[in-house]
């Protein structure tokens, strides 16, 4: 029997926009509005509003909380304080990825961990099981699977922060800052929507200044039509899953299934800064440490076509100068900034070098490309 998806409860919001529906990851969600190149080109220049309340939301409290999540996670947690947030992983004892996600700490001893919609059942397994095979007392810690109960939108782009501060007000002016633009990357701030609290992170999956506003499902559609109210004089606009890939993908940005998997490592994504070695045992530390004392046979390179050609697409060949396979692309478009064909491949390490000539196979054919240094678009 085929599996039924489910709607975010902005289903309703994106219909009326015009919104193309389709699978992804268990959801049904908007791929697009009036198109992935004026959505994205809309995001570069001036801001774009998206549905990302697919994603899972888990609470971690406790007084062993941070201890936890230092054992469970990739990054340091001990340098979170109130406010803060970090990029991390979770892996396996093989230093393969389970998931990777955004952390934000909210309260001492209190945390949110933003995880991937398609990750969300293993990743809740993978946390029980880490639970059971430690030490830490019941009583010590608790973990709650908030996903059914909050959403969120992204709203991203160079205008946001001049017109964000008319949308929310400030709980605690101390917590960080008393203004919605004031956050800096990477903080988290409490703030008010109608009497309700809300949470907003300043962090983002596009290269572009912007902010993630957490709140209850049954608050997220009035905040979507208020933000499309008040950003107009932004030039906001809705944005796709479209865009939203494109606009990673220009920035080398790893999604879930494509750089990182169960069967891919940090070190081999090139995502070693977010692992912290020095910080004591944690899950997967043994194998990471030994990539990076003996090295690795392959990673995640980014490229750009050097000619006309179709675009590249996931699982399309890598080629060496002389036609030899060396590698597979994880992700490939065509990047509205560039006008040009990208992407981003595990290769072999002894030709993962920026300024190598490379070849894609396109249906059957080669077409040349280059390795290029991330992120593959930078603004001028």
């Amino acid at each position: 029997m085929e599996q039924q998806l489910k709607k975010t409860s902005l289903y309703e919001r994106h219909v009326s926009h015009g919104g193309k529906m389709v699978p992804f990851g268990g959801w049904e969600m908007p791929v697009q509005y009036s198109g992935i190149k004026d959505e994205h080109l809309a995001v570069r220049k001036h801001g774009g509003l998206f549905d990302i309340c697919h994603m899972g939301e888990f609470k971690i409290s406790g007084p062993a909380a941070k201890t936890f999540l230092n054992h469970l996670l990739t990054n340091n947690v001990e340098k979170l304080q109130p406010g803060d947030g970090q990029y991390s992983l979770m892996c396996l004892a093989t230093g393969g990825v389970v998931d990777d996600l955004y952390l934000y700490c909210l309260e001492t001893d209190v945390y949110l961990m933003i995880v991937n919609a398609s990750r969300l059942d293993a990743d809740w397994q993978w946390m029980q099981k880490a639970l059971e095979a430690g030490s830490i007392q019941p009583e010590n810690i608790r973990c709650e699977d908030l996903s059914n109960q909050l959403g969120a939108v992204a709203v991203q782009g160079p205008k946001v922060r001049s017109w964000i501060d008319s949308c929310f007000t400030a709980i605690d002016p101390g917590n960080n800052d008393s203004r919605v633009s004031q956050l800096k990357k990477n903080q988290i701030g409490a703030f008010q929507f109608e009497n309700q609290k809300v949470w907003i992170g300043a962090t983002g999956y596009t290269g572009e200044d912007g902010f993630e506003v957490i709140a209850s499902n049954d608050t997220i559609p009035v905040i979507w039509d208020m933000l499309l109210a008040k950003g107009h004089v932004g030039c906001l606009q809705p944005a796709g899953l479209g865009a939203r890939d494109t606009l990673r993908t220009e920035m080398c940005y790893p999604l879930y299934g494509h750089e990182l998997t169960t069967e891919t490592t940090p070190m081999e994504a090139g995502l070693g800064f977010f692992v912290d070695l020095d910080k004591g045992d944690f899950m997967g530390r043994a194998a990471l440490l030994a990539q990076k004392e003996k090295g690795i046979q392959r990673r995640c390179v980014a490229f750009q076509m050097t000619g006309r050609s179709a675009p590249p697409r996931p699982d399309y060949p890598v080629l060496s100068g002389d036609g030899e396979r060396i590698g597979i692309v994880t992700s490939g478009t065509s990047s509205p900034s560039l006008n040009n064909g990208i992407g981003m491949a595990y290769i072999n390490t002894a030709s993962a070098k920026p300024g190598q000539n490379i070849a894609i196979e396109i249906r059957g054919r080669s077409f040349p490309a280059e390795i290029v240094k991330k992120p593959i678009y930078r603004r001028a």
